[in-house]
């Protein structure tokens, strides 16, 4: 996952660079601090606990799935600080030479941002991976008094999203904004409704009790005493060097490539088993995400 990895982190640096371009260059560094870092506001909203519940249903490939899940979610510090805990069932079924199988699972996962550190549980394995932010260490780089959430909605018009509207839900009055199939209703960051459709996959997500502005207890934030895991960042300096000119010369060449050249060059690479492993409409969607930041680099 390497490759696209870069591409993604690429696209938020990209987003948080626009109108920093007269900046120092070392000012641009990737190098974040504990005390940066608590100075990204994620939410406009101090503190809070959020349940929600979930519905997935939709036929694929001849699989017909449904399922129904809760989540948790814990913040305090604007954000800084987050454990979101997601348990899920879902049963998916299938007709075989006439006979049907179901299959059903449970799921858990739980996942924790503090200060930049990102802590996912996984329960099968009994362990925790521990890993940076890269969207958050990102941001803070180049807009280290900024609101993370302004940041969020330039990615979203990126990606040819667009606020299509306003509407109170639970009492609160949320923007509606809509991309690639997915809605969402989100209050002052934060998303309290999403519903979307995509390839034939409907899924709902709807807060049903909202808290705000609260003392937000340390127990809510404690993780499993599971041995923890350091993974390295998927961007290093190894990977790519974030000096904006060059940066910019790469994109405007790639951006000159059609997507037939694009995929015999990202191809070429044969020991790279994530793109060797994509399909037609993967491929496709990575070629297009490339030609976005083309586009947003230049300001178009």
């Amino acid at each position: 996952m390497k490759k696209l990895s870069i591409i993604i982190a690429l696209f938020t640096i990209i987003v948080s660079c626009k109108g920093n371009e007269n900046k120092p260059a070392d000012s641009l560094a990737i190098n974040s601090t504990k005390s940066d870092q608590n100075k990204l506001k994620r939410y406009q909203v101090k503190s809070g606990i959020i349940h929600y519940t979930s519905t997935i249903s939709g036929k694929v490939l001849g699989n017909t799935m449904s399922g129904t899940g809760t989540e948790s979610v814990y913040f305090k510090d604007w954000g800084a600080i987050e454990l979101r805990d997601e348990k899920s069932t879902e049963t998916s079924s299938m007709k075989f030479f006439g006979k049907t199988k179901k299959e059903t699972t449970n799921k858990r996962v739980i996942n924790k941002l503090d200060n930049g550190e990102w802590y996912i549980v996984d329960f099968d394995r009994k362990e925790i991976t521990a890993t940076r932010s890269l969207p958050i260490d990102a941001i803070t780089a180049f807009h280290p008094e900024s609101d993370a959430g302004d940041t969020g909605k330039q990615m979203v018009k990126g990606l040819g999203g667009k606020k299509i509207g306003e509407e109170t839900f639970m009492g609160y009055n949320c923007e509606i904004w809509e991309a690639l199939g997915v809605k969402q209703w989100v209050y002052k960051h934060i998303t309290l409704k999403i519903e979307s459709t995509v390839l034939g996959v409907t899924t709902s997500k709807k807060a049903t009790s909202i808290k705000f502005n609260i003392s937000v207890p340390d127990s809510h934030f404690k993780l499993p005493d599971f041995p923890i895991v350091k993974q390295e960042s998927f961007l290093s300096n190894d990977d790519i060097d974030f000096d904006m000119e060059d940066i910019d010369a790469n994109l405007e060449k790639v951006g000159k490539l059609s997507y037939s050249e694009w995929k015999k060059m990202a191809l070429a690479d044969k020991d790279d088993e994530e793109m060797q492993n994509m399909s037609e409409e993967e491929l496709r969607q990575t070629y297009d995400m490339i030609q976005k930041m083309v586009k947003m680099r230049k300001g178009n």
